[in-house]
């Protein structure tokens, strides 16, 4: 199936196809029919399967043909309430990127900043808001936001809303938007609160569940280095002094994040290049293009941006930043080991915020990440260990960085090693498929 054969807008398809989006994944095709049918909908699905296409495309099509027929005054017609800031900042970049043919604006408002730039947004008129319901619900009862004019509601990561305490909040946003409207409720589990919840504000609802991508190729030999955060520039430089790596992918979380690990490979005479939501399509393609002919050697991306990917022959990649959603780190290393090649995904983990991560990712996949200690700046590994089990005790051991060689060893025979502190500070698939774009951190910060 295509996008094409899902009845969409020209303005739609043709800002997919700037995506680089021609298939949908399976929660899009089996959602987007029934949203546009006006269906209210209950979909089981986790991070990583797309599910944000699922539900902004559809929702931008709805909104674009009412505006068609009534150009009132812009009023919010569509909210979309998710647990936390990163994932709403995500949900609203995949809104502008699909809508950027509508005519359509959204605003995205979370806590924990000014909320003065977010009030002025909202005074210009907006069609969406994508909003965490702390700050949602301060700035309904300062007055300025209305809900009385809301056509869509979308309730994103239910069950992490309820994990985070939000359920009363959630309920407060519901009873002020009208009873007459068309509700999208997506959950990764459906434990008895939240079915309670769906069923008392979903009205005859379809149901649409697909399976989270789960594991990982065998020809992939995975490694995971703890490293400080100030030494994971330095890290990466050792990594690349092997020649035999001829390209390197390597995955940042932020646009920032990517182009500052530019900047650092260019000092120590690396050509390297990102790509990015910040880049043009024409930049983004010029990249890829000379990272597949090996003009450049590394290319840093967001998994926004990476989707486009799809080389032959790419043997390694490299995790600088562990990913927050856990089926985002499956869709970032199978970019290597296709079609029965063999590669190697290197991972670097902070040893503090991205600990959480390397156990979710582990949980998913359902065994270790090789720990690679043979570096020039690795952290305590009995330190580490405690982090991840709560208790020291032997783990997996990888030895000669960065060629992915394996070797055995266990924690008494590194007693020697440098116990370096940490420096504080700072959609995944082929270009086939939408999945994963938006999907964003659950560390849990409210919002």
């Amino acid at each position: 199936m295509l996008f094409t054969d899902l009845k969409l807008i020209e303005p739609i398809l043709k800002a997919l196809q700037t995506e680089g989006y021609i298939s949908p994944t399976p929660i899009q095709q089996q959602a987007i029919p029934y949203i546009l049918q006006h269906r209210d909908l209950l979909g089981c699905a986790q991070t990583g399967t797309g599910k944000t296409a699922a539900f902004a495309i559809p929702t931008l099509q709805l909104l674009h043909a009412d505006r068609q027929q009534h150009r009132e005054q812009k009023t919010i017609k569509a909210l979309v309430l998710t647990p936390t800031r990163e994932l709403a900042i995500q949900i609203s970049d995949s809104f502008t990127a699909y809508g950027k043919n509508t005519g359509l604006k959204n605003l995205v408002i979370f806590g924990g900043v000014s909320q003065n730039p977010q009030v002025n947004a909202l005074k210009r008129g907006i069609d969406i808001l994508v909003a965490t319901p702390g700050r949602l619900l301060d700035l309904v009862s300062q007055g300025y936001i209305h809900l009385n004019h809301i056509k869509i509601l979308v309730l994103d990561e239910a069950d992490r809303m309820l994990d985070m305490g939000f359920v009363n909040d959630v309920k407060k946003i519901i009873a002020k938007v009208p009873a007459k409207r068309q509700t999208l409720f997506f959950s990764a589990t459906m434990p008895k609160e939240i079915q309670a919840l769906a069923d008392s504000i979903l009205n005859n609802p379809a149901r649409v569940e697909v399976a989270p991508v789960s594991s990982t190729a065998d020809t992939i030999q995975q490694a995971v280095y703890f490293v400080g955060k100030g030494d994971k520039k330095n890290l990466l430089i050792h990594i690349l002094k092997d020649k035999d790596i001829k390209t390197l992918l390597v995955f940042t979380r932020t646009k920032h994040g990517a182009d500052k690990v530019v900047k650092d490979l260019h000092k120590a005479g690396i050509t390297a290049e990102a790509i990015h939501g910040n880049k043009s399509q024409n930049a983004r393609q010029r990249a890829l293009t000379n990272f597949k002919n090996r003009t450049t050697r590394v290319l840093i991306a967001t998994d926004i941006a990476a989707r486009g990917i799809d080389i032959d022959e790419l043997t390694h990649v490299v995790n600088y930043e562990l990913p927050n959603i856990p089926e985002t780190y499956v869709h970032r290393i199978g970019r290597t080991g296709r079609a029965g090649a063999s590669g190697i995904a290197l991972s670097f983990c902070d040893g503090e915020d991205e600990i959480e991560y390397l156990k979710d990712i582990n949980k998913l996949i359902g065994k270790q990440v090789p720990i690679e200690e043979g570096h020039p700046y690795p952290l305590s590994i009995q330190l580490m260990n405690a982090k991840m089990t709560g208790k020291a005790v032997s783990v997996a051991i990888k030895g000669n960085a960065p060629a992915g060689q394996q070797r055995n060893s266990t924690n008494g025979n590194r007693n020697n090693r440098r116990n370096k502190r940490p420096a504080t500070g700072g959609r995944p698939s082929n270009h086939r498929s939408a999945a994963g774009k938006g999907e964003g951190n659950m560390s849990g910060r409210r919002g």
